[in-house]
């Protein structure tokens, strides 16, 4: 059916206005967007019905679109608004449409629809739908994002509707999603699909996996009465059922009111159902059957899990669109396809970063690790199928996970109490650490600590010396090299030793001091300004920094002002800026390897981005008195002792209270010792961490000025392999960086599951607690205590502006975000555990704190008052 028409377009380019379904495949998102790319595909596969039609092309919309050159100069208006401005934006989107809206089709294209029209039926009736080039993505839905217009009737009507699809690519909900997603307006394009109408007895949508819950294995059909325009406005609740293995294994028939009809002349209507037909299903079983079975032949087509809509004409289903399904978590990759089920834990919930890695980071971390892992999203995941299946090593592992984070252990066990899922197996086999988590005893002497810490230090130090004289493939052989050495410092025996010493005595703590004394959490209090501990002690130094630019207000108001990151070398201009620069200087000396979401080797450093810390620089001047840091270290020991002293003399009255008291004083002391020592093993490898990159960056600016990469932030998205052979090769796919750039930026919309299995089910774990008020947000305990205060939601550290007293509400801390604690009253995150960074820290400063409240950031808003049951776990919203 197409129409070429060659006048137009050149440099040797064929316009081609019109081309018929059948012409069209999924490989023709930049002909006729993704809607019609994907239409086409479907028309294509065996035994898939799709009504006939053609699509109008993105050519005739680049036409329409050099008629009026005044949309151009709005595209510029439009690119500089922020995606807040929705006045702004509502105005202009507006103009455009209008504009749009009132250009005349030129002859020559008008003919070609209308011939198109002839060939099909010009009177029949039609759905006339936008196709965008940037819609149906894999990595993008847009769903809803522009108009759709059903029984539409005759040529003029149907022109008119198709200027309307082209200007409805800026609606303002349109416009808004490409200013977030960072997509230029101009690169995005509309075609058009021209479909026959079909008037269905039922209709909806098919998803070939569970939305909710991600379970590829079971499909999902809405169904009601008439068009499925009802379902898809929200003016029915459709039936739902669910399909599991070619069988119907749950149904809900909803009462359905309404339904929207078609009319004779064109256009719709919504239509009441009568009574006696309300509650009858909109489909039998066997026909819900035999829509999953073709939404399965689509799946299989297309690769990729389906959102499918359907209508059901004559006992038969006719398929009107299909679309990837994007808001899936993907399924992590095993390392041997062995087609059996598997359990996935996140890592990221455990290392306190729930964000996305770029590629290099990712494998980096894998290669550093101690224990396998594999990506999904973004993201790592252990896979503990082979615990899990043996008793012996379940036990132990279902402990640690329930002292770290309860909901992974309650979605463990979810996934447990499933039939076979996980086959029992006689042992556990070889891989991850000891199943019971139990270490061997070691003696509690401060000087363990002190040669673990110079060990580490004289290890980054020999790195740094020796990774000054390799560059191209011997700097990748060296490095392969330093993460041996560095795992080796890692599993150092009487390193991990240190580590579950301190983790042990507090729960044993925690444990013992409940049973005899009755006292949540005791060990809360008896680690405050613990010594050794590198991370509260980067918070306490930071209110030391400040003490140095508080009594220089030339300083302080041009740090107000601070957008550059070569602001250190300007602060040597101003009365006492030589002595502001000195101590930021050496306050980066030794913290500046750090930044949010450090695990992932590609995040900016705050010695390469100092300016994140001058929000927080500026909060201590403002909220703190001179001398605040030692105070607060000595508060905290003065408080530490005097509750050893009540615990001791409580535990001596009670019977048998000299033993209780002398085994108390052992695990206080090991405490004391060794809790501050739990942050410095993640303290060394992000110091190796920034020589790692420092060294790579160094490489990729020598590709960058041989003119291999276009820029050197380009290598985040190559794993540490390929950058070795791009370095080797002095060639580089520009295309998969590309591809890598796009997949990251969509990983940024999935949300992590704690626990995902090899269905793709995201098993999310609840709270068993009956404990808590009504209303009440439930989380785990980490830190003693109860206060109320004003709640501030911050997602980022440099956008932070607190005052003495606030609680601070995020979706986690790892150690970087350790200088805001200095400077607030209470946390609540929504990830972490017992002994995740931001818990030990908190206990550190004494600040009541609940962790793993699910969606804090969203129920909790900025600005309100709340109460943090540090004790209890659980936050209070107060009127």
């Amino acid at each position: 059916m197409h129409v070429l028409l060659s006048t137009y377009g050149g440099r040797g380019h064929v316009e081609q206005y019109v081309l018929d379904l059948q012409e069209v495949d999924e490989t023709q998102v930049a002909v006729v967007g993704g809607k019609g790319a994907h239409l086409g595909g479907l028309s294509r596969i065996e035994g898939i019905r799709v009504p006939g039609g053609f699509c109008v092309t993105t050519d005739a919309f680049r036409r329409i679109m050099a008629e009026a050159p005044s949309i151009d100069d709005r595209l510029d208006e439009l690119s500089r608004l922020n995606p807040d401005d929705r006045e702004a934006i509502g105005t202009l989107s507006a103009q455009i449409r209008r504009t749009i809206e009132g250009i005349a089709i030129p002859g020559d294209l008008a003919a070609a629809i209308t011939r198109a029209l002839a060939q099909l039926s010009e009177q029949a009736a039609y759905a006339v739908r936008s196709s965008a080039t940037a819609e149906d993505l894999p990595t993008a839905s847009f769903a809803g994002q522009q108009d759709t217009y059903l029984n539409v009737v005759g040529p003029t009507a149907i022109l008119q509707h198709v200027r309307r699809c082209w200007a409805s690519l800026f609606t303002e909900r349109a416009v808004t999603y490409r200013q977030r997603n960072g997509i230029d307006h101009r690169t995005v394009h509309m075609a058009v699909v021209v479909q026959q109408m079909v008037f269905p007895h039922a209709a909806g949508i098919l998803f070939t996996a569970d939305p909710v819950t991600g379970n590829r294995k079971v499909a999902t059909v809405d169904a009601g009465f008439g068009l499925g325009e009802a379902l898809v406005s929200g003016l029915v609740n459709p039936d739902v059922y669910k399909v599991r293995h070619g069988e119907v294994v749950a149904k809900a028939i909803a009462a359905k009111q309404r339904a929207v009809h078609a009319l004779p002349a064109g256009g719709t209507q919504e239509v009441a159902i009568d009574s006696q037909r309300q509650e009858q299903p909109a489909l039998t079983d066997a026909q819900v059957v035999r829509l999953v079975r073709l939404g399965r032949r689509i799946e299989a087509h297309f690769g990729h899990p389906q959102d499918i809509e359907w209508c059901l004409v004559d006992d038969g289903f006719q398929i009107v669109q299909s679309r990837p399904i994007t808001t899936l978590f993907p399924i992590p990759i095993p390392e041997t396809d062995d087609q059996e089920n598997h359990v996935y834990v996140s890592v990221g919930h455990g290392q306190m970063m729930t964000d996305p890695m770029k590629p290099l980071g990712l494998s980096v971390w894998r290669l550093t690790a101690m224990v396998p892992m594999c990506e999904a999203g973004g993201r790592l995941f252990v896979d503990v199928t082979r615990r899990l299946a043996s008793p012996a090593s379940r036990a132990g592992l279902l402990d640690a996970m329930g002292r770290g984070d309860p909901l992974i252990r309650d979605a463990l066990e979810t996934v447990l109490d499933r039939d076979d899922f996980v086959p029992s197996l006689p042992d556990a086999g070889p891989g991850g650490p000891p199943a019971s988590g139990a270490s061997t005893p070691i003696e509690t002497d401060p000087a363990i600590v002190t040669e673990l810490i110079e060990r580490s230090q004289a290890s980054v130090a020999a790195l740094e010396r020796d990774i000054r004289t390799k560059t191209g493939p011997a700097l990748f052989d060296f490095l392969l090299e330093a993460f041996e050495e560095h795992k080796r410092v890692l599993s150092d025996p009487l390193n991990l030793q240190a580590i579950m010493a301190g983790m042990e005595a507090t729960w044993w703590l925690n444990d013992k001091l409940q049973e005899w004394l009755g006292e949540k959490n005791a060990a809360d209090t008896l680690t405050l300004s613990a010594p050794d501990n590198v991370t509260s002690e980067m918070g306490l130094a930071l209110l030391d920094v400040a003490d140095v630019i508080r009594p220089q207000p030339e300083v302080v108001a041009f740090l107000q002002g601070v957008e550059d990151e070569g602001f250190l070398d300007e602060l040597a201009k101003l009365a006492g800026g030589t002595e502001a620069r000195d101590a930021i200087e050496a306050y980066l000396d030794r913290y500046g390897m750090r930044c949010v979401g450090e695990i992932d080797i590609t995040r900016p450093r705050w010695r390469e981005r100092p300016t994140t810390l001058v929000p927080v620089i500026l909060d201590n001047v403002r909220n703190f008195e001179p001398g605040a840091a030692e105070r607060r270290f000595e508060q905290g020991r003065q408080r530490a002792q005097k509750k050893e002293q009540d615990v001791l003399s409580r535990l001596r009255a009670l019977p048998d209270g000299d033993r209780k008291a002398d085994e108390a004083k052992r695990m206080i002391d090991q405490v004391r010792t060794f809790i501050g020592y739990r942050e410095y093993p993640k303290y060394g490898i992000i110091s190796r961490y920034f020589v790692y990159k420092q060294a790579l960056l160094e490489e990729a600016e020598r590709l960058v000025q041989a003119n291999v990469l276009a820029e050197k932030e380009d290598i985040f998205y190559l794993t540490f392999q390929e950058l070795h052979d791009v370095v080797r090769s002095k060639r580089v796919d520009d295309q998969l960086i590309q591809q890598r750039k796009d997949a990251f930026r969509s990983y940024h919309a999935l949300t992590p599951p704690r626990v995902l299995t090899s269905d793709g089910e995201a098993v999310t774990g609840a709270y068993r607690r009956d404990d808590v008020p009504t209303g009440a947000l439930i989380g785990l305990p980490v830190s003693a205590g109860t206060i109320e205060g004003r709640a501030r939601v911050i997602l980022d550290m440099a956008q932070a502006d607190l005052e003495a007293g606030d609680i601070l509400v995020t979706t986690f801390t790892d150690p970087s975000w350790s200088p805001l604690f200095v400077g607030i009253a209470g946390l609540v995150t929504e990830v972490g555990g017992l002994m995740t960074h931001g818990a030990v820290i908190a206990r550190e400063y004494g600040l009541p704190a609940v962790v793993g409240v699910q969606q804090a950031t969203r129920l909790i808003r900025d600005g309100q008052r709340i109460r943090v049951h540090g004790t209890d776990g659980y936050v209070e919203i107060l009127p």
